[in-house]
């Protein structure tokens, strides 16, 4: 008897210490943290972007202080800051800005003009007005100088689609390059628009996707026009649904074909000659896993293309000469480039931003430049910081902000050439009472599965943070294995919106493990085909976490995640349903064979195989054991909630509860007031079941 009375006065105490209670104050100060909030109310000047004028005199920028924001101009000649107030009208700058899509393209010599008439293209003479038709084949559906776009939702079953229109000249203009948009046998995915007031019944909406494995497709063909003779030639050899790149080489009436073979294996760079028509292969590469970070840029002065490639195990910079064929590595190191900036073909300088070369957080960026006579890197951005940088157009200066996700961002000013800084532009403000501080998020290193690897994760605590109790956790994820989740600066920290999370009486992670992008090739390929053990790493993280912190409590783990991270969530509590009790997966992409074709098939292979189905979210909701929320926007065509619906029959017919949220008028991203009912829903969810509290609705987010 003695035994049973012990044992119901420790789940007593232990229910009331889990049960905690919260406040309206609490969701006020939560409130004071969200990310709008900060930036509008608290903390100015997060970051700098520099717009660089056209007549290359200087650049505009926006600094805010008690007076509002106030928009400056740097003058390269004098080295002085001043106001300016108004858009000078004889200015344009290089950044920003809509352009118009022109439905016609004149010839780099002026003297014709393509166009489309009745689905085929023609040209006109620019001074007779006479026309002659390059095509004859083109109807509805089999469109030349036509592309279809993304996200480009079409009424109904049968309704017209956006009209589109693309050429590219030769520099010559002996030759006009098009591709034909063959929709006949593309199939559609489908979406029923709920949200229109004035309609009682749903708006059907239609757009073009294929799904992983997939053949009936929307194929894009390249056609090259002897604008001349009007005599075509039809690159079949190249019909795909990844569309192939063509680009012409300046003063001649050659290109580069740039062509990624579907399932990203493998891709090739050819020569084309139309006057020959014919094509030579100048470089060629594959993989066993994929190929996600092949980019290039074609120097006609140096007759040389520059491009990255993870082929040697790290994303580096390399150079191939169009004469014989040779590709040489320009950057020596085991570090990881993000992306070439800019190139300045007269001094032979390539500028370009890299993580992991210097000894410091491997996330954190870099700005380099190297030359193509030298092979000399040169660091532009010192220090242990994160830098993120923008170059001006000639490469003569570059705008850089430096910050950690834990240090206030300050903007300089550097020299193109040597780096050093010029002038400060801005600092961070953290405008709070006298003796008041800014919580700001820890990091966090342990080793990954593999025993050896360290991976890394952000930890938010929250303001009133006490050592002495326990606090329940919360993942951020997106394990996609595309980006990373560590906030390597300041903004990126302040804008994972993880604080205003944390202030509700919870530790916020955002982890990185093995399978994300930023670092190695090998790092890289773990989540190849393998995308269900993405949260392995961070089960391990967050153990670590609870030995290493008393006041962590791993028996109350919970996760959240949008898109891809809203699998992850899903996923977690069905294949890591005895760690993770509580999740929130939002628009996302519960079985892959129902998403876009490109991203599973980079990440998960071509053809479609059984590994789709081992980790399908849908194919083990008999595994839920803990509180689940599925949200999805009704309108998204980006991930189709399709998914998001046939997770919710699987977990009926598996007699399963859970919740479920569908905001109708939503896209992919969620806006406005549906955005701010779903960050309430969020904040609940967790309050609700993982922090055992019961939870105030009414406040507002603004």
């Amino acid at each position: 008897m003695k035994k049973f009375a012990a044992l119901l006065f420790s789940i007593f105490i232990s229910t009331v210490s889990f049960a905690q209670s919260i406040t309206i104050e609490d969701y006020n100060r939560a409130v004071s943290y969200f990310r709008n909030n900060l930036a509008k109310h608290t903390i100015w000047n997060i970051s700098t972007t520099p717009t660089w004028l056209r007549d290359n005199s200087g650049f505009t920028y926006y600094v805010q202080d008690t007076g509002g924001t106030h928009r400056k101009k740097y003058d390269f000649k004098t080295g002085t800051i001043s106001d300016a107030p108004a858009e000078p009208t004889n200015q344009r700058p290089w950044e920003g800005g809509n352009r118009r899509r022109n439905q016609e393209a004149a010839s780099p010599d002026k003297s014709m003009v393509a166009f489309v008439k009745d689905y085929n293209l023609h040209l006109k003479n620019a001074k007779s007005n006479s026309e002659k038709q390059l095509s004859k084949d083109g109807v509805k559906n089999y469109e030349y100088a036509s592309y279809y776009g993304w996200g480009e939702l079409i009424e109904g079953e049968n309704g017209e689609r956006p009209s589109h229109f693309s050429v590219n000249w030769s520099p010559d203009s002996k030759w006009l390059q098009a591709y034909i948009c063959d929709l006949r046998n593309g199939k559609k995915m489908y979406l029923l628009d709920w949200s229109i007031d004035s309609l009682y019944k749903p708006k059907l909406l239609s757009y073009y996707r294929g799904s992983p494995g997939d053949t009936d497709m929307v194929y894009m063909t390249p056609v090259v026009f002897n604008a001349a003779t009007g005599a075509a030639h039809r690159l079949d050899e190249f019909r795909n649904v990844n569309t192939v790149g063509f680009e012409w080489i300046a003063g001649s009436s050659q290109a580069i074909i740039y062509e990624r073979e579907r399932g990203y294996q493998k891709i090739n760079l050819y020569l084309y000659d139309p006057s020959t028509q014919t094509k030579d292969l100048l470089y060629t590469e594959s993989s066993a896993t994929n190929i996600d970070n092949f980019s290039y840029r074609l120097v006609n002065e140096w007759n040389q293309v520059i491009f990255t490639s993870e082929k040697d195990g790290w994303k580096q910079l390399y150079a191939l000469n169009l004469k014989d064929k040779k590709a040489s590595r320009l950057t020596q190191g085991d570090y990881y480039i993000n992306d070439i900036n800019l190139i300045n073909d007269k001094s032979g300088d390539i500028y370009f931003t890299a993580k992991g070369k210097e000894a410091t957080n491997p996330y954190h960026d870099f700005a380099y430049k190297v030359n193509i006579k030298t092979r000399k890197t040169i660091l532009l951005t010192p220090g242990k910081e994160n830098h993120e940088v923008s170059f001006s157009p000639d490469g003569k200066y570059l705008v850089d902000n430096i910050s950690t996700m834990s240090t206030p961002n300050r903007a300089v000013l550097r020299d193109g050439a040597t780096g050093t800084i010029l002038k400060e532009l801005s600092r961070t403000q953290i405008n709070l009472p006298e003796g008041k501080t800014h919580p700001l998020p820890e990091e966090f290193t342990t080793l990954g599965r593999d025993g050896k690897t360290t991976i890394y994760a952000a930890i938010w605590k929250p303001s009133h943070f006490d050592p002495a109790k326990k606090y329940p956790v919360i993942d951020q994820t997106y394990t996609g294995p595309h980006t990373y989740m560590f906030p390597n600066g300041f903004a990126k920290a302040l804008g994972r919106g993880n604080q205003a999370l944390a202030e509700l009486g919870f530790v916020v992670v955002a982890i990185d493990g093995l399978g994300t992008a930023g670092r190695s090739k090998a790092f890289h390929n773990v989540s190849y085909k393998n995308m269900g053990q993405n949260l392995l790493d961070h089960v391990i993280a967050i153990k670590a976490m609870g030995k290493q912190f008393s006041w962590v409590d791993t028996t109350r783990v919970g996760i959240f995640g949008h898109s891809a991270g809203g699998y992850d969530a899903g996923h977690a509590v069905l294949e890591f349903s005895d760690f993770y009790k509580v999740a929130v997966a939002s628009s996302a992409d519960h079985d892959f064979r129902m998403e876009k074709d490109w991203w599973p098939e980079m990440y998960m292979g071509w053809p479609v195989d059984s590994s789709y189905h081992k980790v399908s979210n849908i194919t083990m909701a008999g595994n839920l054991k803990g509180k689940l929320l599925i949200v999805h926007g009704g309108i998204d065509e980006n991930v189709n909630p399709s998914a998001t619906f046939k997770l919710a029959e699987a977990l009926v017919n598996a007699d399963k509860q859970f919740d479920m949220l569908i905001l109708p008028s939503q896209h992919h991203g969620y806006v406005g007031k549906a955005s701010d009912y779903f960050q309430k829903k969020l904040w609940n969810y967790f309050v609700e079941h993982l922090k055992g509290a019961t939870p105030i609705w009414d406040f507002k987010l603004r």
